[in-house]
């Protein structure tokens, strides 16, 4: 059988020119990567153990070389943590709450690899920063922070299970951990790490005790890059990066991440990565982007780099993109500025050892 992310790869090419739900697509894939890791967490909770045990708990994770040298959940057997790097001469948001969404490249608080592993993470610009993380082998834990109230009154999202946090009304903030109002078993904890800040904590399914360990396990006084296999370099004239997103869920094994590019209102374009350990070598051209091997779509909205082992990287500079959009839709970005972006990334030469992302 094809394994669900070679799938995955194959739609996006056989239809690149139309319409592709790929956020439904990554969220199917994250589930299945979930149900495949169910014994090798229970490997990672007893590497915890361990690591209290022989008391690293303190250990703040500023150099991965070091920690994943010493741990035993980077052994062949076990699922490796990230870490990720610091964002050196940036406060965390217990100095400066401010920050926090200022900068789509930066998280403005991090995770204590010895208690809990990032599953992903994401910056909004001017919205929010989020992090999805494991604590003892235990299910996904979402946090959302923002300075804005407003953000934890709409639904979330956790794995793939879209549902309602809190009942109608203005969500409190009291540190208290409650059933959440949409699901059945599900958690949640509004709180405010400082004051200007507001945080969330979401579980699909779980216990307090499990909760109540993840939040603990957060950093407020550290700053964290929004590292990935990919970092993007030049942009087109007044286009900035709005946002980042990074999915470590199946690490090593399958790495994703996205940049969002905008300029105006209606001018966007994504950069998108994946790396699939048991992925091919797609090698179809019809041009060269910086010395690469380069793909066109045949609506000419996406364009692609191909000849790069076992990952895909490209960018969709249509929008609105999606089944439906008339080809004669009128365009924002344009070729010529999704090459100038390809031309200019930097890619890690071994995506399954995060210490090289930037």
């Amino acid at each position: 059988m094809i394994d669900l992310d070679e799938q995955i790869a194959q739609t996006l090419r056989e239809h690149a020119e139309g319409g592709v739900d790929t956020d439904r697509l990554l969220r199917a894939s994250r589930a299945r990567g979930r149900r495949r890791q169910v014994h090798r967490r229970a490997a990672v909770g007893t590497a915890l153990c361990l690591v209290g045990a022989l008391g690293f708990v303190g250990v703040t994770g500023s150099d991965l070389d070091e920690l994943t040298g010493r741990l035993p959940w980077t052994t062949a057997t076990s699922t490796p943590s990230v870490v990720l790097p610091r964002a050196d001469g940036v406060p965390g948001a217990a100095a400066d709450p401010t920050l926090v969404g200022a900068d789509p490249q930066v998280l403005h608080f991090g995770v204590d690899p010895a208690r809990a592993r990032y599953l992903g993470w994401e910056v909004i610009r001017d919205h929010a920063e989020r992090v999805r993380l494991s604590v003892a082998g235990s299910e996904e834990v979402l946090i959302d922070v923002s300075r804005n109230v407003e953000v934890f009154s709409g639904s979330v999202t956790v794995d793939g299970t879209s549902f309602d946090v809190t009942e109608s009304g203005r969500p409190v903030f009291d540190g208290a951990i409650r059933p959440a109002s949409g699901v059945a078993g599900a958690l949640v904890m509004l709180w405010q790490p400082v004051p200007g800040l507001y945080a969330r904590a979401v579980m699909l399914q779980g216990n307090r005790a499990v909760l109540t360990k993840a939040v603990e396990a957060l950093r407020w006084k550290e700053a964290r890059r929004c590292a990935a296999p990919l970092r993007l370099g030049a942009l087109p004239e007044g286009a900035k990066v709005t946002g980042c997103s990074v999915d470590v869920d199946s690490y090593p094994r399958v790495v994703t991440a996205r940049f969002d590019v905008v300029r105006a209102p209606t001018e966007r374009m994504s950069v998108e990565y994946r790396y699939v350990s048991q992925g091919g070598t797609y090698t179809n051209a019809d041009r060269t982007i910086a010395g690469r091997p380069a793909l066109l779509s045949g609506r000419g909205t996406r364009l692609e780099l191909v000849g790069i082992p076992k990952t895909t990287v490209l960018a969709d500079f249509a929008w609105p993109a999606g089944e439906g959009t008339p080809m004669n839709w009128p365009k924002s970005f344009t070729e010529a500025d999704a090459t100038l972006v390809l031309a200019d990334v930097k890619l890690s030469e071994d995506p399954t050892r995060s210490q090289t992302w930037e």
